[in-house]
């Protein structure tokens, strides 16, 4: 098997058990140096194991909701190896409930691990990666956030908000060679106990999850591309924009575009836009008819 990342500096967030320890092993697998964060002593039993298989790593007992600890593990991280090449964000945890009897507390701590811990060890990293003119970057995001999931309006708003952070970043980041991208995994961990029938243990395994992050941290690795995968299947999610109609300044507008919804919804014809400026220029496009609806 050829050593993908032979020489490449990888820090993984929630490595300590269920997908993060998947990734953690099959980084090290690709020749990777690993960095294994968690919360807890199970990040030193990862880096331990994937030593004893012959790879390198270590471990940092870390809060990805505090960024002083983030900074640390970077700094450490570069003392060590004098890079840091990949940053793979998958520290989570889940309190589902429906929106009408979730606490407040419990939608902030959802929010504030997902997302706020992607950002404190992303910010942590990025400077490094700046300098080296290099860095891949891996959100994990989830179907419940691309497509809504009953219970989980906490976890579905981080894993949404991750994506919008991926896009504007690997923007950011392409000048630097930094490539960002989204990883939404289906897979049974002790996380997800209870949420999938019994007969997909077998199938949705994290490993089978693990070749898909491989493809994203790797060189020749793409940037905003927002990957699904599960069971050893792979998929790709867009975020698009309709062609979609235009009513103008009428005094009907409002008439014109209740009546045309279906219209507006209409796949046919559908973009990816590039950036945010790509909406204003299409509906000026419309407005000034140069195509027609």
């Amino acid at each position: 098997m050829s050593k993908r990342l032979k020489d490449r500096v990888a820090i993984i967030t929630g490595g300590g058990a269920g997908l993060g320890r998947a990734h953690a092993l099959e980084l090290a697998r690709h020749g990777a140096r690993v960095v294994v964060n968690d919360l807890s002593d199970s990040a030193h039993a990862v880096a331990d194991e994937i030593c004893k298989a012959g790879g390198e790593a270590i471990s940092f007992v870390g809060n990805v909701t505090r960024y002083d600890e983030m900074e640390a593990m970077a700094t450490e991280t570069f003392s060590r190896f004098a890079r840091i090449d990949i940053l793979v964000n998958n520290a989570g945890i889940l309190r589902d409930k429906s929106f009408a009897k979730m606490s407040l507390d419990d939608f902030r701590l959802v929010l504030d691990v997902h997302l706020m811990g992607a950002v404190n060890a992303t910010k942590a990293v990025w400077p490094y990666m700046q300098t080296q003119s290099y860095g891949r970057i891996v959100m994990t995001t989830s179907s419940s956030g691309l497509y809504g999931n009953f219970g989980q309006s906490n976890y579905g708003a981080a894993k949404m908000a991750l994506v919008g952070l991926m896009q504007t970043l690997a923007l950011e980041g392409a000048k630097y060679n930094i490539h960002v991208n989204c990883l939404a995994p289906t897979a049974l961990t002790a996380m997800t106990e209870g949420l999938l029938p019994p007969e997909a243990v077998e199938i949705l395994t994290p490993e089978r999850v693990s070749p898909g992050l491989i493809a994203l941290v790797d060189d020749a690795a793409p940037t905003r591309m927002i990957l699904l995968a599960g069971g050893g299947s792979f998929e790709c999610a867009h975020i698009t924009m309709t062609r979609g109609i235009h009513v103008g300044n009428r005094d009907d507008a409002v008439e014109a575009l209740c009546n045309q919804l279906s219209q507006v919804q209409a796949q046919k014809g559908q973009l990816t836009p590039a950036s945010a400026w790509e909406q204003s220029q299409h509906e000026l496009a419309k407005a000034a008819g140069k195509f027609a609806e």
